[in-house]
């Protein structure tokens, strides 16, 4: 017998054998009760890091564990693989996007398997193969044909270098994220589907969603963002001489065409408590009124000129410098008819959001008040904490709190809540407003001007417009001859692959160009992994079987889009009839993060940690400037890869580690002593499961020990609480390494071994091997419970003088009161304090405590 685990030989050898048998292969004919365990799938950016792996390593523990528990497992694997770094690379490294991406998937599979999760590698699919897409395709043609796709054209992000739109994720500071271009605001034509349509039902449907994290939840519902809110109209007139705020002479109006069509501008406010507050009106300058007076108002075109240089992020919105241009228009207060408030085109002001314009409160509302102070508005407090403050200055920062109405007439003193209902009472009562439920949720605009995405399967001719593409015809395939040496889209340039015919008439037309936003590919994967017929997107019986996804796993970071998205995918689906599951993940869990130190050397040079030691670079010896420890992450450089750890300490060392040191929901800060301590742990593990003598009787302690392992590790995996599980495999290594030789021991022993094999599954089968267990422990039954051995037969006691606590025993669970007054009475240290005096009085309550009154 070895009297060390070789984990080198030992991991591939059963690694070999759970691919030769099929183990995890998930069957869908089985009659046993299904769970179906997903991590979010990565995207193939060339390595694994340890954030996949902690993640990874978690579903990989309860699909075990379920399998032990006899369940019918689906456990899958499979690549994000569409999306910008790949044509990146293209452009930078003059490689194919589709050869790339290829090559990682491949260099990424083998990492994976070589830390042995119990994944249905027969099931893989990839988003950028026609067999996956050419589906997705289907489905869009099925949501068009069901109203839930539509295009128009709407502002973008355009990056004037890399020519594609950009997701306002991708502006950073108004620059794009990848050219650092200054982005401009643009008009396109794009495609939408209509999440609006489900808002209600997607925000409800978070409240049957027990087993989600409460602080996602909360961030989905903030994102749907539904509001109870005023819509009304503010009168406009053109006074007789026009001066603007911006020293330009304005002549609006100038057409009765144009006076007519304009006599109002609608605004929505999910504050109408603050409406006495308001100072001015502001339109964005795709607002058709903004349009209209352009031609005729003096510096307006290049006032908008300017404001399209910036992005529609909201987070660059909000920073950016509000700007204004004063068209000489004044809006007539609903409640005022002699209150008249100037009416401007401004900056932050987005056509896409309420009516495209809005009235502004500069008291209440930052944006509005940097606007109010730059252009020397009135400022009028209207919510206070308390009457008393009705005249309290406000200075750089609006007060956004509610509170108590002030300096607004009949609202007086109401709540703010309270304001809003008679506000909206009053606007219907004399028709000029109603209250409207509005939501802060956009319809999801999936149009990108890329290459390496899902093609759009639409074919426009100039007499149809825009035409399906015939079923018989998807896949529309990506052509493969495509170049990256120009900036932007080499399908719009591509000398033959747009030209087509139109499907209706025959005459020539153009693909669609365009490609779907790469969060589509993500929204129904784990519907094709449960069923993967080639001649439809899946087959909704057997899809059924499985879904909802029973537990999903990945970063809290997706708790927001990627959720949605696939939330309105399933409903959408549910909504035409060709799928009966409106949410798809009934259990939600988002892990923390791995961190590391990060290092820079002497001229601030990032380095990652294989170029340090001992606080200085290994190479030169220079010093290094140790800084904080934060996420590992490629641009930083302080990632660990997982490929040498495994080498050296084997796969489940690196597993034990990733579960063992932080509770799951928690960042887990990397430290080469917390690996080490791992691999010592695991060679424990293999000493504490040597077969054993089999001599001397029973050990009772050891046998509870024992069933309540048995019993804790199961609900702490079920609960996710791998570290509590862990630390109770550790004491029950230490109670049988304690032990002496005894019939207990041995089975304590045997039964460590199927206790451990969800967490470290190549140390469990070879020590399973070793004491001649049955087939493999990873398709073995998970132990049973003796509920006697869980039941304690002592109890502690606590003795108490005068109330104060003094010892505590250990006595018969069920004692009597008098039983526990005389081993009290026998205590030592309460016979000191006692100091022969007879106790006044004895209160003994049976299994808590006991209480000599003296």
């Amino acid at each position: 017998m070895s009297e060390r685990f070789e984990a080198a030989g030992a991991d591939a050898r059963w690694q070999a054998e759970w691919e030769a048998r099929g183990t995890f292969h998930a069957d869908d004919n089985s009659n046993q009760p299904k769970s179906y365990v997903l991590e979010m799938f990565p995207y193939p950016s060339g390595r694994i890091h340890m954030g996949h792996v902690r993640n990874y390593t978690m579903g990989d523990v309860l699909a075990r564990f379920r399998r032990m528990r006899g369940m019918e497992v689906l456990h899958p694997m499979g690549w994000d693989a569409f999306g910008m770094p790949a044509e990146n690379a293209a452009m930078e490294k003059g490689v194919h996007p589709g050869d790339w991406t290829r090559a990682n998937i491949a260099a990424m599979r083998a990492e994976l398997k070589r830390l042995g999760f119990a994944l249905d590698w027969s099931r893989e699919l990839a988003t950028c193969e026609p067999d996956y897409y050419g589906h997705e395709q289907a489905l869009f043609l099925d949501f068009l044909e069901a109203g839930l796709v539509y295009r128009k054209e709407s502002a973008v992000n355009w990056d004037p270098v890399d020519m594609t739109v950009l997701a306002n994720e991708q502006v950073i500071d108004g620059r794009g994220w990848r050219s650092g271009a200054l982005v401009e605001r643009r008009k396109l034509s794009q495609w939408f589907l209509k999440i609006t349509q489900f808002g209600d039902d997607l925000l409800e449907g978070l409240q049957g969603l027990q087993h989600w994290p409460d602080k996602v939840k909360l961030m989905q519902a903030n994102w749907i963002g539904r509001s109870k809110g005023l819509r009304f109209k503010f009168a406009l007139e053109r006074p007789s001489t026009s001066l603007g705020t911006n020293g330009l002479s304005n002549i609006p109006f100038v057409s009765s065409d144009v006076e007519t069509r304009f006599s109002d501008v609608e605004v929505f406010t999910t504050r109408p408590d603050t409406i006495f507050g308001a100072s001015f009106v502001a339109i964005s300058v795709d607002h058709p009124l903004a349009q209209a007076l352009k031609d005729s108002t003096a510096g307006l075109p290049e006032f908008i000129e300017q404001c399209r240089k910036t992005g529609t992020a909201a987070a660059e919105i909000e920073t950016a410098e509000k700007l204004g241009f004063d068209t000489g228009l004044k809006a007539t207060h609903p409640l005022d008819p002699s209150w008249q408030l100037p009416v401007f085109v401004a900056n932050f002001v987005l056509m896409e959001y309420g009516t495209g314009a809005v009235f502004g409160v500069p008291a209440h509302d930052q944006r509005d008040l940097d606007f109010a102070r730059k252009y020397m508005l009135p400022v009028t407090r209207v919510v206070a904490s308390s009457p008393e403050e009705k005249d309290k200055p406000v200075h750089d920062e609006a007060d956004t709190d509610p509170g108590l109405i002030v300096n607004s007439r009949f609202l007086d003193g109401m709540t703010s809540e309270d304001a809003k209902g008679a506000v909206i009472a009053r606007a219907e009562a004399e028709g000029w407003g109603e209250g409207t439920t509005v939501f802060r949720l956009r319809d999801w605009g999936v149009s990108r001007q890329r290459y390496w995405g899902t093609p759009i399967p639409i074919i426009h001719c100039d007499g149809c417009g825009p035409v399906g593409v015939p079923r018989d015809q998807l896949p529309v395939v990506l052509p493969e001859d495509v170049s990256f040496d120009i900036p932007g889209n080499p399908l719009d340039r591509h000398p033959t692959w747009k030209h087509v015919d139109c499907p209706k008439c025959g005459a020539p037309a153009r693909r669609e160009t365009d490609t779907l936003d790469t969060f589509a590919d993500s929204s129904w994967y784990f519907i094709r992994f449960a069923s993967q017929p080639k001649d439809r997107p899946f087959d909704r019986a057997v899809a059924e079987q499985w879904l909802p996804v029973g537990q999903y796993i990945g970063g809290v970071e997706h708790a927001i889009l990627h959720l949605l998205y696939a939330r309105f995918w399933t409903r959408a689906l549910q909504h035409i009839g060709a799928l009966n599951v409106a949410e798809p993940f009934t259990g939600l869990f988002t892990q923390g993060m791995v961190t590391h130190e990060t290092y820079k050397d002497a001229v601030g040079n990032w380095l990652s940690p294989a170029e340090v030691s001992n606080s200085v670079v290994t190479a030169t010896g220079e010093p290094v400037t140790v800084g904080r420890v934060e996420k590992m992450s490629k641009s930083k450089k302080n990632t660990v890869d997982p490929g040498p750890i495994v080498d050296r300490y084997g796969a489940d060392a690196v597993r034990w580690f990733m579960l063992s040191d932080s509770p799951p929901e928690r960042d887990l800060p990397w430290s080469e002593a917390g690996i080490e301590g791992a691999g010592r742990l695991v060679q424990r593990l293999w000493r504490a499961t040597a077969p054993g003598e089999g001599a001397g009787g029973a050990d009772l302690d050891l046998d509870r020990k024992l069933h309540r392992t048995i019993d804790g590790v199961a609900t702490d995996i079920e609960a996710l609480s791998f570290n509590k599980a862990v630390a109770k495999l550790y004491e029950l290594i230490g109670a049988i390494e304690k032990a002496k030789p005894s019939a207990s021991r041995d089975t304590a022993s045997r039964t460590l071994i199927r206790l451990a094999a969800p967490m470290v599954p190549h140390i469990a089968e070879e020590a399973w091997a070793r004491i001649g267990g049955e087939g493999l422990v990873a398709d073995a039954e998970w132990p049973a419970v003796d509920p006697a051995l869980l039941i304690d037969d002592e109890v502690t006691i606590a003795i108490q003088v005068n109330g104060k606590l003094r010892d505590t025993i250990q006595a018969p669970k069920g004692s009597s009161r008098e039983e526990l007054e005389a081993l009290a009475r026998a205590n030592a240290k309460v016979l000191a304090i006692l100091a022969g005096a007879e106790p006044k009085k004895v209160i003994a309550v049976p299994d808590r405590l006991v209480n000599l009154v003296a």
